[in-house]
């Protein structure tokens, strides 16, 4: 009799307890200590210098450079052993879900009245119906494409100097409230209800999308010092909407002291607390809290909303979302409203350029309803699919969500250069290209290598897993790697991978690991230099 197989869901309960061990700083790394494959020319000497740090002493580097035009590689390091990519996993969940959709998709959120009009007035519901648009408006500017900075605002409770794009947060919102007003609507009798229907939240996900999301699903908080030491601090949050409050104790401190906010919040998460310190020299500080019902979340901001716009609804804007109101189908119930996102390759743009979590696993959601599932993990069979079409040994990558976040992720530096090669030969490979981050420029990549001879000539998705080595009190970074194009000459782009699996940091510092960071970005900067001819 044979042993019988753990089912999907089981197996992904699994990997999601190992993803605790990654973030203790437990690295699981399987990696086959083969000897390193050659290359074709002897190694710069500066990359050589790199590895040889003390930050690398137990630590494993990749290296794979090719030309995908002749296929002629000139680097190779561990290009067929399985490494942890971080957050590089996103050039395989983005492009699949950019070739499901098409990068010219729009995601088009309807509100649907439903029941019967009597002049201004609707006896029924309005009906918000999810689309998994990833920021319904509020990063959208006014040219139709997507802000964003180098340090996102979903980034803001890990990592020093997160800030936010100007843009309103509820700018979809407000524009389907107006909408429905300009239908004719004055009154609701009935309720609003945001249809979620479109796919289940997969908890094996980490963040978990859901088919509404505003805000990316956090309350911004944002502190700053008071005229000076002992005096309350300053607060601005948003969105705001009911019933949703913070309060904040945070005190000013002597300039040059330590800067030091905490969050907490209600098991709701509608009663927020900011304390600690701020620095009187300190620039603002954001904090962000989760929102921990979307839905509910929604359908108050939207009541809100209609509010503003003159659209008076006979129910309390707080409250549970009422989805057993939820008819069937949508025939015969007239659109009343529409938002039109812009195109998918924009927010492409977004996940790839600022590493946005929530957006590379949405991405594995909507490939599952582009077959009609409407869980999360059948968009699994569809990357695989694609990726087969894309000639990816797909043997050769490990995934388990679409970010690079769960400790069964997994890539062969050599795969990695095959998903890069496939869009070399697209329509699509400009903007694909520069949908990465740019050494120098912007996106991840934009403090490394500012003013040395390869900025603006990289174009690479990175990858961080990093956890807190008690034992040694110091950083363990599991994985520091990038990936994407090298332009060696005038509109010639060679492909690459170069990444360190298993370094340490020497205190508990995060500035440690942006070192090492900025180590991984100039070993692509030589790469690049090396095959252009510069120095």
């Amino acid at each position: 009799m044979s042993p019988s197989v753990p089912s999907r869901s089981a197996r992904r309960r699994v990997a999601g307890t190992l993803c605790v061990l990654l973030a203790v700083g437990v690295v699981i790394t399987g990696l086959v200590q083969a000897a390193p494959s050659a290359p074709s020319r002897a190694l710069d000497p500066r990359i050589t210098a790199v590895m040889r740090k003390p930050d690398y002493r137990h630590a494993q580097w990749g290296l794979f450079q090719q030309d995908p035009r002749t296929g002629t590689v000139t680097e190779s390091r561990f290009a067929d052993q399985f490494f942890i990519p971080g957050s590089a996993a996103k050039l395989f969940s983005v492009s699949g879900t950019w070739h499901t959709l098409g990068g010219d998709h729009r995601f088009v959120t309807p509100v649907h009245a439903v029941g019967q009009r009597r002049n201004a007035t609707l006896k029924g519901d309005l009906d918000l119906v999810a689309q998994g648009d990833l920021t319904l408006g509020g990063r959208t500017r006014k040219d139709g494409t997507v802000a964003f900075t180098t340090i996102d605002h979903t980034y803001a409770n890990d990592v020093p100097g997160a800030t936010l794009t100007p843009e309103n947060p509820l700018a979809g919102i407000d524009q389907l409230a107006r909408q429905v007003r300009q239908a004719g609507i004055r009154r609701v009798d009935g309720d609003v209800v945001i249809d979620a229907r479109l796919f289940k939240p997969d908890p094996g996900l980490d963040p978990v999308p859901t088919p509404l999301i505003i805000n990316d699903n956090v309350i911004d908080l944002l502190t700053t010092p008071g005229a000076q030491a002992g005096t309350p601090a300053g607060l601005e949050w948003r969105p705001k909407v009911a019933p949703y409050h913070v309060t904040s104790s945070v005190r000013t401190v002597a300039a040059g002291k330590p800067s030091d906010i905490n969050v907490s919040s209600s098991p709701d998460g509608t009663r927020i607390q900011l304390s600690g310190t701020i620095a009187a020299d300190s620039a603002p500080v954001l904090r962000v809290s989760a929102i921990k019902d979307p839905n509910a979340f929604g359908r108050t901001a939207l009541i809100e909303a209609l509010q503003r716009a003159g659209v008076e609804v006979r129910a309390k804007a707080v409250g549970p979302n009422p989805v057993r109101q939820l008819p069937r189908s949508y025939q015969g119930a007239p659109t009343v409203g529409r938002y039109t996102s812009p195109v998918y390759a924009q927010y492409a743009k977004l996940i790839l350029k600022v590493s946005h979590n929530l957006g590379a696993n949405l991405g594995i959601c909507l490939m599952a309803t582009s077959t009609g599932s409407t869980n999360c993990d059948g968009g699994f069979p569809v990357l695989a699919k694609f990726l087969e079409h894309a000639q990816v040994d797909r043997k050769a990558v490990q995934l388990a969500d679409g970010r690079g976040g769960n400790p069964a992720d997994r890539t062969t530096p050599r795969a990695m250069a095959q998903i890069l090669t496939y869009w070399q030969r697209t329509p699509e490979a400009r903007r694909f290209r520069t949908s990465l981050p740019i050494l120098g420029v912007d996106g991840t990549l934009a403090d490394s290598c500012r003013s040395c001879p390869s900025r603006g000539k990289v174009f690479a998705k990175t990858g961080t897993a990093a956890g807190g080595d008690l034992l040694n009190d110091r950083l363990a970074v599991g994985a520091e790697t990038t990936a994407g194009y090298l332009e060696t000459r005038k509109g010639h782009f060679d492909v690459f991978f170069a990444g360190v699996n298993g370094a340490a940091t020497p205190t508990a510092d995060i500035t440690g690991v942006l070192t090492i960071a900025n180590d991984v970005a100039d070993v692509a900067a030589y790469l690049q230099q090396q095959a252009s001819g510069g120095h």
